[in-house]
Formats: structure tokens, C-alpha cells, sequence
């Protein structure tokens, strides 16, 4: 690999808003509106750990997941596709907002972690790109750049209250649905690479 900047913005880019960091910001605050602020931080790191921690595992589990159940790459691609143009489609219509839990330990991994910031269509993701890094030094630009996602993630959380003041609720349910919009031109493009790829397997 000549030049591995594009490739780690671009991994970074699409990994950052898989994550939905706005969708996650808001379930984050509505979670978390009781909260003091050295309270909503420790969240906060207590999230991003826990983020951390389930990508990397997801991200070099990808072919033997496939090897496992007899997928190919490119079904799988297809299919995760349409799982993330649904959740696409869920974060511009707007979705509900999770059951409140009483201490840190019940939100942080579930469901603050997982689904809302790592849902299916995150998890397929993950699996699909880390199944597409063929070399050493590909995986260790994608970890980086999924530690970097996972970083830009945990800033925005731990600046959630002046965030929250800057933009206001209403800002923060636009830019959700903006990056409903990037999950939908993402999840159309999986498809594609999967019926391209299928195709030119048969052929």
C-alpha cells in the first residue's frame, strides 16, 4: 500500500457514522438528563471501552463467521446492506427512545453500547470490512482507524452537555437524520459490491 492516509480516513469516515454518533449523543442525553457531569463522563469513557472492545472482536471474527456457516462475502454484503439501509431508513424517520436505567453499569454496554451505538447493521458492517482486509498491514490501519472512530465517538460524548447547548435537541435530530442519509448511500453501495462481486464470481 503506496499511500495508507486515504484508506484510513475513508475506514474512519464510514466506521464514525455507522456508529451514529448524533442518534447515540441524543439517547446519551435523554439517558442521562439526572446525571452530574463527573457522572455523565466516567458513561462516557465506560461506553467508549465497551465499544472499543466489541468492534475489535467483531472486525477479525469476519471469515471464520463465514467459514462457520458457508456464507460468502458478497451474500453477506448484500444482506448486511439492506439490514443498514433500514436502520438508514430508521434514523431519518426517527426512532424511540430506549427504557431509563438507574446506574451506569445497566446503560453502559446495554443498550448504550450495544444496540444503539453497535446494532446489526454496525455488526454486519464490521464483519463484511474485516473480512475485506486481506493483508497485515490493512488490519492494522483498519484498528487504527476504528480506534480513532471509537476516540472522535468518546469526545463527543464526554462534550455531550456543551454539545447539547451549542445545537439544541432539534440540531442534534437533524444531523441524525443527515447521517440516516450517509447510511443510505453506504448500505446502497454494499449492495452493489455484492451483486458486482457475485456476478463476476459466476461469470
Amino acid at each position: 500500500m503506496s499511500n495508507p492516509f486515504p484508506f484510513f480516513v475513508s475506514v474512519w469516515m464510514k466506521l464514525f457514522f455507522l456508529f451514529t454518533p448524533f442518534f447515540a449523543l441524543s439517547m446519551f442525553l435523554s439517558m442521562t438528563g439526572d446525571y452530574t457531569e463527573k457522572r455523565r463522563k466516567r458513561l462516557a469513557v465506560m461506553i467508549s471501552i465497551a465499544v472499543a472492545a466489541l468492534c475489535l472482536c467483531l472486525l477479525f471474527l469476519g471469515n471464520q463467521i463465514f467459514a462457520l456457516f458457508g456464507i460468502t462475502l458478497n451474500a453477506f454484503r448484500i444482506g448486511v446492506g439492506a439490514l443498514l439501509f433500514l436502520s438508514a431508513v430508521n434514523l431519518v424517520q426517527g426512532r424511540k427512545t430506549p427504557p431509563e436505567a438507574n446506574t451506569e453499569a445497566d446503560i453502559a454496554v446495554v443498550p448504550l453500547a450495544m444496540p444503539i451505538i453497535v446494532g446489526p447493521a454496525t455488526i454486519g458492517t464490521l464483519l463484511v470490512m474485516g473480512a475485506g482486509l486481506v493483508d497485515v498491514a490493512e488490519k492494522m490501519i483498519g484498528c487504527l482507524a476504528l480506534l480513532f472512530a471509537v476516540v472522535c465517538l468518546g469526545v463527543m460524548l464526554l462534550l455531550a452537555t456543551a454539545i447539547e447547548r451549542g445545537i439544541g435537541y432539534h440540531g442534534l435530530n437533524i444531523l441524525s437524520k443527515l447521517t440516516g442519509v450517509v447510511l443510505a448511500a453506504l448500505a446502497a453501495q454494499m449492495v452493489m459490491d455484492g451483486i458486482l462481486g457475485f456476478l463476476s464470481a459466476q461469470g
